[in-house]
C-alpha cells in the first residue's frame, strides 16, 4: 500500500489504484470512501465515466488528507480542440471540488465513435496543449494520455513543451502490448494498465487458476501482481470491500518462468463488455 512510482516530473504516484469506471456518480463517493479506507491512496476517474462529483466527494470526505491522496480524471476523447479542452478541465475541476489533480491524461487518441480510426493528429495536440497549460498552471501535477499507440505519443512529443509523465492503457494477462509498454519505458513514460483483471473475464481461466493456486493467491491477486511485475500501475475496479483489502494483498512474486508464460498468454473475450471501443476498436 505504501509503494510508489516516481514519474518523469519527480510526482509520486502510488503503486496501486482504484479504478471508478462503470461506478455510478450516486454510488462513487461511498465506494472512494471505502476504498481509501481500505488504504488505497490512488483514485482514478473520468470525464466520460460521469461521476467526478461523487468521487470528488469520496476523496474530500474520507478523512484523509488531499496532500495524501493521488487523484486523477481524464479528458474526454471527443475534445479535440483547445479552448473546449481548457474548459472542460476547469469544469472537471469543479465538478470533483478540487483546486487541482494530480494527473489529467487525455482519453484517447480518437473520439470513441471512431475509436483507431481517423487521424486526429493537430486535435490531440490542441488538447496536449491546453493540459500543458493547466499543468503549468498548477491544476495538474502531472499530465499523460491514455490508449495511446507509439505514433500518437509521437506526435504530441513533435510539439510539447511538456512531455506525457503517464500512459494509461489496457493491459492484463492475456493482452499484454510488450512493445509498446517497452516503449514508453524507454521514454521514462509510467504505463497504467486499466482493467488488469479484464472486467473479470479470465477468473474462470484454467491455467491462471491452476497458477494462482500454486501461489496460494486468488486469480485477481495473479493478475494484479503481473502488471507490477511488469513495471506498470494496475488500476482494479471493484464495489466489494473485501476484494479492495485482497487487491492490495500482493507481498509474493511470480516467478520469471511463469511470467513469461504469462506474457504470452492471449485471452481478449471480454464476454458482454467486448463491444466496448477500447476492448474491440470500431
Amino acid at each position: 500500500m505504501t509503494q510508489t512510482y516516481t514519474l518523469s516530473n519527480g510526482v509520486t504516484i502510488p503503486q496501486v489504484g482504484f479504478g471508478t469506471w462503470f461506478i455510478e456518480d450516486e454510488a462513487a463517493a461511498g465506494l472512494v470512501r471505502e476504498a481509501i479506507a481500505a488504504g488505497y491512496r490512488n483514485i482514478d476517474t473520468a470525464q466520460a465515466y460521469g461521476n467526478e462529483r461523487g468521487v470528488g466527494e469520496g476523496v474530500r470526505t474520507s478523512g484523509v488528507a488531499r496532500d495524501d491522496l493521488f487523484v486523477s480524471t481524464k479528458l474526454a476523447a471527443e475534445i479535440k480542440d483547445y479552448n473546449e479542452a481548457t474548459a472542460a478541465i476547469d469544469e472537471s475541476l469543479a465538478k470533483l471540488g478540487l483546486d487541482h489533480v494530480d494527473l489529467f491524461l487525455i482519453h484517447s487518441p480518437q473520439p470513441w465513435a471512431d475509436f483507431r480510426g481517423g487521424d486526429y493528429a493537430e486535435g490531440n495536440r490542441e488538447a496536449w496543449r491546453a493540459l500543458e497549460d493547466a499543468y503549468k498552471a498548477g491544476k495538474a501535477r502531472a499530465i499523460g494520455v491514455s490508449n495511446f499507440e507509439q505514433a500518437d505519443i509521437e506526435n504530441i512529443l513533435e510539439s510539447s513543451t511538456v512531455a506525457p509523465q503517464v500512459n494509461q492503457l489496457l493491459v492484463h494477462v492475456g493482452n499484454t502490448p510488450s512493445d509498446l509498454i517497452e516503449y514508453c519505458r524507454d521514454k521514462d513514460i509510467l504505463v497504467q494498465a486499466y482493467s488488469p483483471i479484464a472486467h473479470g473475464e479470465i477468473l474462470g481461466n484454467p491455467q491462471l487458476v491452476a497458477m494462482a493456486q500454486r501461489y496460494g493467491v486468488s486469480v485477481p491477486q495473479l493478475s494484479l501482481r503481473y502488471t507490477l511485475q511488469l513495471g506498470t500501475q494496475p488500476l482494479p475496479k471493484t464495489t466489494n470491500p473485501e476484494h479492495m483489502r485482497s487487491n492490495l494483498e500482493l507481498d509474493f512474486v511470480i516467478s520469471d518462468e511463469d511470467m513469461a508464460a504469462l506474457e504470452h498468454l492471449d485471452a481478449k473475450d471480454y464476454g458482454e463488455h467486448s463491444a466496448f471501443p477500447v476492448f474491440s476498436g470500431k
